[in-house]
């Protein structure tokens, strides 16, 4: 009995990073663009054994096939042909993720099916599959509460870190480690997949293939079932995977190596894609999966440290849900006046076309909605989520007002979404301008380096609150 070797990388680009780089850093540039493009170059004519999982950000899928930045880079690398070899369903199995790769148990609830919904649609472009059964956590971050939201989009399974896993029933260490498993939330469950935190720390760190194969021996020596040894890291981060030096990065000294071990008859190993491994052998026993995200390199992991460490990054959280809880009042108030406005015009002989795009307009804030509300009826609530944390994500500081004024929020809230003149698909388009500014203001980037990017979430926020407060300003004068 042999055990599988299920390979992940997570490749994820924050908005404008690359084109910054070659800005003011261009040969990290290069060495983050050479080292996408090695991965399907060192795979060329391995697709009898090589099986690698791959994550990609809709973000940096956005970079790498925007017209401009290809042409800006095709001295460098062709990213066409990039995205054309990750094609390769032998080589390579892709992984659905968050678009603008958000912690998502650090962001409300209410948003968290627009950042997957917009990375299916950008894969299922670029890819050319509908469907894709792995789902990668941006960060790792899992929590229970998310299993019905990936149900909902169809993912057969979730990878989370072995530190987080804990199990129902008795299970020994090997096989709370290399078997998957069945995690239950409410009515809905899903496949876990555990990676093996040491070992991964050894994959992002360096390591030799006999070293490799020797440990995974010794640590699945008494498994009495075929064992899942699956290693996550990042892709294209530290010089481990950026060296662009033959004989000095993981696919020339590690994989590579690793795969004439296996040809050989020298590693009782071999790559497996989790599918496969699904298809052949199931999924035993239940767990429950604790709040957490991976380790990095200065915190283990445990309340989300490093992302939370300081009062800053903390009240960019709770800003997150004060801001969402404001654009998806909106949303609701356009599906309701868009769905009127459609009704009425219907009925007046009004303009068809106009009535059609009220009713699109109205029909999708309304799936919005009815998926929102779903969703919450099964979660826990964003504060419960945070309260993980210690960070008030759905609770933001109360505002003194003055009492001899009106409440601006109630007049808005009583005032008609149809009482703006403004046509439907023009208000659609600024609520979209509104909501994509706080996804991208959600990137886990934003919030992991202390304090050092968090103007950039703050600076995506005070757009998408400039654009709430002038429809706010519009339904005031109009009610």
């Amino acid at each position: 009995m042999h055990a599988h070797h299920a390979l992940v990388l997570n490749l994820h680009q924050p908005p404008g990073n690359l084109e910054h780089l070659l800005d003011e850093q261009t040969w990290e540039a290069k060495e983050i663009l050479f080292a996408l493009d090695r991965m399907p170059r060192s795979l060329w004519g391995q697709e009898d054994l090589a099986r690698v999982h791959l994550s990609l950000s809709g973000t940096l899928l956005e970079t790498l096939s925007s017209p401009d930045f290809q042409a800006r880079v095709y001295g460098i690398v062709d990213c066409g042909k990039l995205l054309w070899f990750l094609q390769n369903q032998q080589l390579f199995a892709i992984l659905g993720t968050g678009y603008y790769h958000p912690v998502l148990p650090l962001i409300p609830a209410a948003d968290r099916p627009e950042h997957l919904r917009r990375w299916r649609g950008i894969a299922q472009h670029l890819f050319w599959r509908s469907r894709f059964d792995g789902f990668w956590p941006p960060e790792m971050g899992f929590s229970m509460e998310l299993i019905p939201l990936l149900r909902q989009f169809g993912y057969r399974y979730v990878l989370v870190d072995s530190e987080h896993v804990e199990p129902l029933a008795p299970m020994s260490w090997q096989e709370l480690r290399y078997r998957p498993h069945i995690a239950r939330y409410g009515d809905e469950e899903i496949i876990v997949v555990v990676r093996d935190r040491e070992l991964s720390d050894a994959q992002e760190s360096g390591m030799d293939p006999g070293w490799f194969v020797n440990e995974v021996a010794e640590r699945t020596r008494w498994c009495d079932f075929p064992p899942l040894v699956t290693t996550a890291t990042d892709g294209e981060n530290g010089g481990w995977f950026r060296n662009v030096t033959e004989g000095s990065n993981y696919w020339s000294v590690f994989y590579r190596p690793l795969l004439d071990m296996i040809r050989a008859g020298a590693a009782n190993l071999r790559p497996s894609f989790i599918h496969d491994y699904l298809d052949t052998h199931g999924a035993h026993g239940e767990v429950h999966v604790a709040t957490g995200p991976w380790n990095t390199g200065s915190h283990h992991g445990k309340g989300f440290t490093q992302w939370t460490g300081s009062q800053t990054q903390r009240d960019v959280i709770s800003r997150y849900a004060k801001v969402s809880q404001r654009l998806h009042a909106w949303l609701e108030r356009s599906a309701d006046g868009a769905a009127g406005g459609a009704a009425g015009g219907a009925d007046g002989g009004a303009d068809e076309h106009a009535s059609v795009e009220a009713e699109a307009v109205g029909q999708a804030a309304a799936n919005e909605r009815e998926t929102i509300q779903a969703e919450s009826a099964r979660e826990a609530s964003p504060q419960a989520a945070a309260a993980d944390v210690g960070v008030s994500a759905a609770a933001p500081q109360s505002v003194e007002t003055d009492p001899s004024q009106p409440d601006a929020s109630a007049v808005v809230s009583a005032a008609a979404p149809s009482t703006i003149d403004t046509p439907p698909e023009a208000l659609s388009r600024r609520l979209e301008d509104a909501q994509w500014h706080l996804l991208r203001a959600e990137t886990s980037c934003n919030i992991f380096w202390g304090e050092a990017w968090c103007d950039r979430a703050t600076a995506d926020l005070d757009v998408t609150e400039d654009i709430l407060t002038q429809l706010d300003a519009e339904a005031i004068r109009q009610a």
